[in-house]
């Protein structure tokens, strides 16, 4: 969500969106990958988590302008990767934009600087306001892509208290999305991706609300905002991927925090919920192919109820001869070391080993 003060400012920029996970400016001098805001004068408002900028430069330093942009003032993050190589995160405090010196120790001529949305989209934008770098132009190789759909766990959520301790700070501290273990496996088997997850959704209530107040994926998901404000730019559509991975439920099957009212799990809206959100990607991506996963953080009764949905949501598409057979994909249970009982840096590394050579392997028969 924009800032009061700023609508002006966007409204004079003439918002054209761009949702494609790899589309260039007219110069070919930037490319934006995920859930992005294109506007004017080659600024853009970076949404999604790990959504992106990158560019080519020449010479040893340069700066790059940053502003946090949310309904209220407060600060964010990105992380950044110069010739290749992570070189860490900075913080954005709220406000007015600011200016980050970038420094080069190689001896290239020409450098690659790549920008990563560290928070996801429900931590509000960051604007990427420009940069002082003497500009090359950028191109990049077609390769097969990946859609993440998630929750907190697929955001790399309550990842990372390297920095900021997990019982201090605010919850998007402790985001860590470069190495989630969707963007890790991508990077790992060459693949583009994009993220579409918001922390504490679910297929059809969330991790503390009963879809009462909050909205759940299926309505969020056609938001390029992933939220209900429709004042927000649509999503486009336009990433089509080869594979979309969907790990919801770890939420649907919550508790909650005991203090709102919870009904217990219902199976049936979930399984509808699911098949419909399905539906709805298939008529948008008719040649994708789409895997299911349960959640490595639910076990027992739940884990054994989780998997009968699952196999429910596949068993409603059997004879659908038009689309690719549905996949299940299972993660092996798990204690995570993170923050707020997630899966830590160590844990989603496990995930993606996990799960990118099945990923490598479904591309490959493709």
């Amino acid at each position: 969500m924009f800032l009061k003060k700023i609508a002006v400012l966007i409204s004079f920029l003439l918002i054209s969106v761009a949702s494609n996970a790899q589309t260039q400016n007219s110069k070919k001098t930037f490319l934006y990958q995920g859930r992005v805001d294109q506007l004017q004068n080659d600024r853009v408002i970076l949404i999604g988590t790990a959504s992106s900028v990158s560019f080519n430069f020449m010479g040893k330093e340069c700066a790059i302008f940053l502003k946090s942009i949310d309904s209220y003032e407060h600060h964010n993050y990105v992380q950044l990767v110069l010739d290749g190589k992570y070189i860490g995160k900075i913080r954005i405090e709220k406000g007015a934009e600011q200016s980050f010196p970038i420094k080069v120790t190689s001896n290239q001529k020409e450098h690659r600087l790549e920008i990563y949305k560290n928070t996801e989209a429900h931590s509000g934008g960051v604007l990427f306001a420009g940069t002082t770098a003497k500009l090359t132009s950028i191109s990049f190789k077609k390769k097969k892509k990946i859609e993440f759909i998630g929750d907190s766990i697929t955001c790399g959520a309550a990842s990372d208290g390297s920095d900021i301790p997990c019982d201090k700070g605010e919850y998007y501290d402790h985001h860590n999305s470069y190495y989630a273990y969707g963007p890790t496996l991508s990077r790992a088997i060459g693949v583009d991706y994009l993220m579409s997850c918001v922390s504490g959704i679910g297929m059809y209530r969330n991790w503390n609300d009963e879809n009462k107040e909050e909205v759940i994926m299926p309505d969020a998901y056609p938001n390029l905002y992933l939220t209900k404000d429709s004042s927000k730019p649509k999503y486009d559509f336009a990433f089509q991927p080869d594979i979309i991975s969907i790990a919801l439920g770890t939420n649907d099957f919550s508790d909650g925090d005991g203090t709102k009212e919870r009904f217990p799990f219902n199976s049936e809206k979930y399984v509808a919920n699911y098949i419909n959100f399905i539906k709805m990607l298939y008529s948008h991506n008719p040649n994708v192919q789409i895997v299911i996963t349960n959640s490595p953080m639910v076990g027992g009764e739940k884990g054994i109820v989780f998997e009968d949905c699952l196999n429910k949501v596949k068993t409603a598409f059997a004879n659908d001869k038009t689309h690719k057979t549905i996949q299940i994909f299972k993660f092996k249970p798990m204690t995570p070391k993170g923050c707020m009982w997630h899966p830590d840096l160590a844990d989603h590394k496990v995930m993606a080993d996990q799960y990118g050579p099945y990923l490598k392997k479904l591309l490959n028969e493709k």
